[in-house]
Formats: structure tokens, C-alpha cells, sequence
């Protein structure tokens, strides 16, 4: 295991210490800042600890770690918005298979699955427009690649976060062979006023 102050990597053995019975965890995690280590009990029993306690990132190294997230990551409301404007600024692509397009996809949106982006996206897309490249939600990295293939290629690329997921749980709209459609607003996604506030 590691030295204190250290993260430790070696998992080797990271079972719970003895405790009494009516202190055991059965399966839940331990709150933070409750009496011993955080933890999680794994499916064959071993404790695996949470490492939270240790806050030695430098704030200037977290600001730059955020900055760069943002750099390269977008919304689906900052998407919606720019849509809704006329003039977003670059196209949207959709990196899901022609199955899951077909299932619904957002209104204007490009579809280049994704193990097709490498072959086509030079006759697809225009390099100096950029894209925001989207795929079934947070579960899924089809995005993500696509985006690092477009941006190996030359292309000014952001992913849109949730994916389409997001984009339909959030009511927006959904563009099927039958038309437009406006999913219900899960309400645990989308706040009941026009903007999150975020």
C-alpha cells in the first residue's frame, strides 16, 4: 500500500480491517468524513478505499485541467441554443450507427458513424467549419473518438456532453423518418425554468 500523503496504486490487498459487527458496511459506502476510511465494499467482499482526503492538486493545475475540459467539451442547452440561433457556428455530428440515427437524431445534425469518420469526413465536412460531434450519451465514447480522429485530421472539434441521451431526456427536439418530435423533460436532467443557471 502507499505512504501517507500518497495515492496508492498497489490494490493487492485491500480488504476492511477487522471492526464490529454493528460497525460493518453491508455493501453501502461509508460517508465521508464518518469514523475510519471512506470506502465501497466490493462483490467478493475486499473494501476498496476512496481516496478523497488528499487535496495536494495545486489550484492553478485544477484550473488548467477545467479550462482544457472546456476547451474541448460543450452542452447539449449550449448546443440547443446555438441551434436555435440560425447561425451555431459549426455543424453537428452525429457519430452513431444508421440504426440509432434512424431511432431519432438531433434536428440538423450531420450523421458519419464513427468507425466511418477516418474514411469520409474529408468529403463530409468542411475543415474550417468546426464540428461538435455527439454519440448516445455519457456511457458511451463514440464521441470522443470520433472527435480525436476529426482532430487528427486538422479539424477545430468540441463533444457535446450527454450525447443524445441528454439531448431527449432534456425535451429538445428529435428528428425521426416521421417528423419532429418533442420527447417529455425528465426532470431529474432539466430544470422547470428556461435555464439551469450554470
Amino acid at each position: 500500500m502507499g505512504t501517507s500523503g500518497a495515492v496508492t496504486t498497489d490494490i493487492s490487498d485491500v480488504r476492511q480491517p477487522a471492526v464490529k459487527g454493528h460497525e460493518r458496511d453491508r455493501g453501502r459506502s461509508r460517508a465521508v468524513g464518518g469514523r475510519g476510511r471512506p470506502h465501497t465494499r466490493s462483490p467478493t467482499g475486499s473494501t476498496i478505499g476512496v481516496v478523497i482526503s488528499d487535496w495536494a492538486t495545486d489550484p492553478a493545475d485544477a484550473a488548467a485541467h477545467f479550462a482544457r475540459r472546456l476547451a474541448v467539451e460543450t452542452d447539449v442547452s449550449d448546443v440547443h441554443a446555438a441551434l436555435e440561433s440560425g447561425a451555431p457556428g459549426f455543424v453537428l455530428l452525429d457519430s452513431r450507427s444508421r440504426e440509432a440515427w434512424d431511432q431519432g437524431h438531433v434536428p440538423g445534425a450531420v450523421h458519419l458513424p464513427g468507425r466511418e469518420v477516418a474514411a469520409h469526413a474529408e468529403a463530409e465536412l468542411d475543415r474550417s467549419v468546426p464540428v461538435v460531434t455527439y454519440c448516445w450519451g455519457p456511457g458511451c465514447n463514440g464521441a470522443t473518438r470520433a472527435a480525436l480522429v476529426l482532430s487528427l485530421l486538422g479539424y477545430r472539434v468540441r463533444e457535446m456532453i450527454g450525447g443524445f441521451e441528454y439531448w431527449a431526456r432534456e425535451g429538445l427536439p428529435v428528428e425521426t423518418a416521421g417528423g419532429l418530435t418533442r420527447p417529455d423533460v425528465d426532470p431529474l436532467t432539466a430544470p422547470r425554468t428556461v435555464r439551469c443557471g450554470c
